[in-house]
């Protein structure tokens, strides 16, 4: 199935960016699965499983190259870090890598390649992955990582010299909010564009959007304090509740 090969080569490259392992060493995995892709698309004989798994979905729905490369491009960014207040430049750019790019390839799959399918893929993209980096920022925070814009930190006056005691500073809820609105933007942005792609093929596509949303909306809903209060569970759409969203749109 091409779009369980695609996810096991982002979970191959994943693993590398946030194993427990030394800088150099995920340097030079990385550099083999680029290769391993260079390879694919010259016509050769790549010698992971993973990437020959990929010969057909890459035939079969004009999968692109840049977007392999992207999506690795970005896991070099976090094998680089760790990442600590990126400015929204880069930041964007890490969206896009790490999210959009995966998105790009998946609506080829799903039938929608077009101009409109490509806007799902990266306004959803960029928005699931701020939705990642506002539910995540503790457990970031503990592995010395810290996805929050650097321009956002200092607007709102919280200093991001160290990582763990960013959501102790008096700004923190009032950051999160903006850029949870910035989330929210790009959620109705991907909508838009849902809204003029064929509903059937894209309703993968729709149900990871209403998830993800969904979980946004409950964590907007706690208090400042709530937000800044590491004993507070930030409300992640339970296994149930994905599964009623699931069939939800699975019948309409």
């Amino acid at each position: 199935d091409a779009i369980f090969a695609v996810y096991a080569f982002c979970r191959a490259v994943d693993d590398i960016a946030d194993g427990p392992i030394d800088r150099q060493v995920k340097h030079k995995a990385l550099n083999q699965w680029r290769s391993e892709i260079e390879t694919l698309y010259g016509g050769g004989q790549p010698k992971y499983t993973i990437v020959r798994a990929l010969r057909g979905p890459v035939s079969d729905f004009g999968l692109k190259r840049e977007d392999f490369l992207a999506i690795i491009d970005g896991m070099q960014m976090d094998a680089d870090g760790p990442v600590v207040a990126p400015l929204y430049a880069e930041l964007d750019l890490y969206c896009d890598r790490v999210a959009a790019a995966v998105g790009r390839l998946c609506v080829c799959i799903f039938g929608e390649p077009g101009e409109n399918g490509l806007r799902v893929a990266n306004h959803l993209g960029r928005a699931l992955q701020l939705a990642n980096i506002l539910r995540d920022v503790d457990e970031d925070a503990s592995d010395g990582r810290l996805y929050l814009p650097r321009e956002l930190l200092d607007e709102f006056g919280v200093s991001h010299d160290d990582p763990a005691h960013v959501m102790d500073q008096p700004g923190f809820a009032r950051l999160w909010r903006r850029l949870a609105r910035e989330a929210e933007d790009e959620f109705e942005a991907a909508k838009k564009a849902l809204a003029r792609c064929d509903a059937h093929k894209m309703r993968a596509a729709v149900i990871m959007l209403k998830v993800y949303e969904t979980n946004l909306k409950r964590m907007m809903a706690l208090s400042d304090a709530e937000l800044a209060d590491r004993r507070v569970s930030k409300r992640r759409v339970g296994r149930i509740e994905k599964l009623a969203i699931a069939f939800r749109h699975a019948w309409t």
